[in-house]
């Protein structure tokens, strides 16, 4: 009983992601509070966007407008406790919040990951199959695709979660990392972690791989059915309308594979901390703009509304 007592003794963990917060503390601060607010907004744009402008109530838009709610949820589950620790220098975190901040970073990060996709999979009906598109992409049918990300996304995360938990963490918990996640977390575990490592792995090749493939094979079909249309006008028109998509694609996989999937990735965390930083908050705040300055429908959307408000003053 008293191994068990000491086993289960530590209450809090203190992140070690950041060792110049003591020295520059309000720099950071402040850097990461315009990162934040610049994400949070160019998200709730577009979801706010999607939803009141009738033309970009289309699935493609309804798919975007719920990636765009992940995304800021996302970097909500990450930058709200460094900014209190850039403030106050307290880099502690409690148990029970440390692992709850671990289940919604991967839980909305996987989701998001299905959800693009679900994206690639609506492009290619959308060039590939024009003619049945609104068919099949029904709003039963884009209800469905995107509850069923978040269910699988919940699934998988939470069963992960629960054997996280199960670990004890008896010291020490110095935490070098800036948010709660997977590698930190197993490193400072005082039993056992070798299942969760390896199911945390798998869950991450699973999550990553299998939404990739999804994408890879849909726009190898996309491109070929491109490259069949008869003038340079068409392809161009067709291609535009998944250029954007396809940028998001290579910077989400780009930085999920660096950080999840590469073995032994997650030991190089001491000295890679602000790398997986700008992996973890540059994409949410770089994909807005990807969207809305690359996509004509958008901008125009948001040129009408900006003329509304101007109107309405």
């Amino acid at each position: 009983m008293v191994q068990k007592s000491n086993e289960t003794s530590i209450k809090e963990f203190i992140l070690e992601g950041f060792p110049a917060v003591q020295h520059r503390g309000r720099l950071l601060f402040v850097v990461h509070l315009v990162l934040y607010l610049v994400s949070m907004t160019g998200n709730t744009v577009i979801v706010i966007l999607t939803w009141t402008d009738h033309r970009l109530q289309v699935p493609m838009y309804f798919f975007l407008s719920n990636f765009s709610l992940l995304e800021g949820c996302c970097i909500t589950t990450i930058i709200p406790q460094l900014l209190t620790i850039f403030l106050s220098g307290a880099q502690t975190i409690s148990f029970v919040a440390c692992l709850t901040q671990f289940f919604f970073f991967i839980f909305w990060a996987s989701t998001g990951l299905f959800l693009l996709s679900v994206l690639s999979l609506d492009r290619y009906i959308a060039i590939c199959n024009p003619l049945h598109y609104h068919s099949i992409m029904n709003r039963r049918v884009c209800f469905l695709l995107v509850l069923s990300c978040y269910i699988l996304g919940f699934i998988l995360v939470f069963s992960l979660t629960l054997k996280m938990s199960a670990l004890s963490f008896c010291g020490p918990n110095n935490i070098h990392h800036f948010f709660c996640d997977l590698g930190p977390l197993t490193h400072v575990s005082c039993s056992d972690a070798s299942e969760v490592e390896s199911l945390g792995f798998f869950f991450a090749m699973f999550i990553v791989l299998s939404s990739l493939a999804v994408s890879v094979i849909s726009y190898i079909n996309i491109l070929k059915t491109i490259a069949h249309l008869p003038s340079a006008r068409e392809r161009q028109k067709a291609f535009s309308t998944c250029s954007s998509h396809l940028i998001v694609l290579s910077v989400t996989y780009g930085s999920s594979v660096f950080m999840y999937v590469i073995p032994k990735q997650a030991n190089r965390l001491d000295t890679h901390g602000e790398l997986v930083l700008v992996n973890t908050v540059a994409t949410p705040v770089l994909n807005p703009f990807i969207y809305t300055l690359r996509n004509k429908q958008v901008k125009q959307a948001l040129r009408d509304a900006l003329y509304k408000i101007k109107l309405l003053r």
